[in-house]
């Protein structure tokens, strides 16, 4: 198929590179004509994993083109997809404007039938929304307007793309069910569905995943809280609920809260539908709520130990991503981590593996940041864990005591035993376990 993707950010991009590594001819359409002049070039303007393999392979092959022309790339389609951005507003609702722009140009450019499909994470009523102004200009023959939501997981967007767990589809023509279908088939061969359904259905769906992961993560936080407040070790108490198929082993890991593009907003999101709706939501206000409390526990745990105050300790931070293997940083607690440290005094040594320049761009100077997680432990006061990398679960931690002012972690991911952080003589103060002490 001749496939146009409107957008080239996270989603967009990995949408149209794994589109074209199954054999269609995809055009990715932005208006920032310097990052499209370089991904011409070759440059993947986001990390993650396994894509810049298949962004290489389907440019070079003539399947993945790049163009700030959307005329043309609309023309050639059979199916265009909206990859847009849709922003929190100021009442947690999505902004919409980027995608009523493009559904606005769409209308005078469509002149075949063409299936436009909402790949954007949009409020129930959007698709039918699009459909209202596509019908200003074109006959209802033109285009279909579908609901298609991502589930991607950043860090492991290829393989959920390209072996999904199941397609969300929101549709009820005919014409643009099979045109979906013929798309989709190649990524479902093993049999894991593709789901049709309504669009307002679709656009639900979407919602209610994110949100619902949002409320297992914000549920644990509150009992790992407890743990610590009753002696229990959390650790302990995730096995035996995860264990349970009922409940499943996935995001029971307890933390400094979720980050991220997608579950702030789209809590968010659905939680000001609800408000429109007369609903009093009030999973999803506590879900919000405790979330914002558990950036802060890292932090009120630092204060306890340092009993002077944070003013001039240096602080070492491993990690600034709101996950491990992407550099989004968008959202990610970090942020609201380092920034109560400095507003405290403290003085701030950050490495991530990948996320250093977009933290660079955040701090403007505020911050220092090394180029490896041993340099940033130098004289330091104290680590603070706030990204669970892999390279980060088995460090030297003879050289890190070596390289340290005092042997202090604040583990805010939980990626060491508390029995051998005590016996190698580190102070260890995590989330939801007991404190080890020196």
């Amino acid at each position: 198929m001749n496939i146009s993707v409107i957008g080239t950010g996270y989603v967009g991009l990995v949408s149209g590179t794994c589109f074209a590594e199954t054999g269609n001819k995809v055009t990715c359409v932005d208006i920032d004509s310097g990052k499209v002049d370089r991904m011409r070039q070759g440059y993947v303007p986001i990390y993650e994993p396994g894509l810049e393999v298949l962004f290489e392979r389907n440019s070079r092959q003539g399947r993945l083109h790049f163009t700030t022309d959307l005329v043309s790339a609309v023309k050639s389609a059979e199916i265009v997809f909206l990859a847009l951005p849709t922003p929190p507003g100021a009442d947690g609702s999505a902004d919409l404007s980027f995608v009523m722009k493009v559904a606005e140009d769409l209308s005078h450019i469509i002149d075949k039938y063409t299936v436009v499909v909402d790949k954007s994470t949009v409020p129930v009523g959007t698709a039918e929304k699009v459909e209202s102004i596509l019908s200003k200009n074109l006959a209802p023959e033109l285009f279909d307007v579908v609901a298609n939501p991502e589930f991607l997981r950043e860090g492991a967007a290829i393989d959920d793309f390209l072996k999904p767990d199941r397609v969300v589809v929101g549709t009820t023509s005919p014409r643009a069910r099979d045109k979906m279908q013929t798309l989709y088939n190649p990524f479902v061969r093993q049999g894991n569905p593709i789901i049709f359904m309504d669009q307002r259905s679709a656009e639900m769906t979407k919602y209610a995943a994110n949100s619902y992961l949002a409320a297992r993560i914000s549920f644990m936080n509150e009992i790992a809280n407890l743990c610590e407040m009753v002696g229990a070790n959390v650790d302990q108490v995730r096995k035996g609920m995860g264990s349970d198929n009922r409940i499943g082993k996935r995001f029971l890991f307890p933390g400094i809260g979720y980050g991220g593009s997608c579950f702030p907003k789209d809590v968010k999101a659905l939680s000001k539908t609800a408000h429109q709706a007369s609903y009093d939501f009030k999973i999803l206000d506590a879900v919000m709520a405790v979330n914002e409390l558990q950036k802060q526990r890292l932090v009120r745990k630092m204060e306890n130990y340092f009993t002077s105050g944070l003013l001039g300790k240096k602080i070492a931070i491993w990690g600034i991503a709101f996950k491990p293997n992407t550099d989004d940083i968008r959202e990610a607690p970090a942020l609201t981590i380092m920034q109560q440290l400095l507003e405290k005094g403290a003085q701030i040594c950050a490495f991530d593996p990948e996320a250093l320049e977009n933290a660079k761009a955040e701090f403007d100077g505020t911050v220092s940041f090394g180029e490896d997680q041993y340099e940033v432990l130098e004289n330091a006061d104290a680590l603070c864990i706030l990204t669970e990398w892999s390279v980060f679960r088995t460090p030297d931690f003879d050289q890190m005591k070596g390289l340290m002012k005092n042997p202090v972690i604040f583990d805010g991911r939980n990626l060491y035993e508390t029995k051998p952080m005590q016996e190698m003589g580190f102070y260890y103060n995590s989330i939801g376990r007991e404190i080890i002490d020196l």
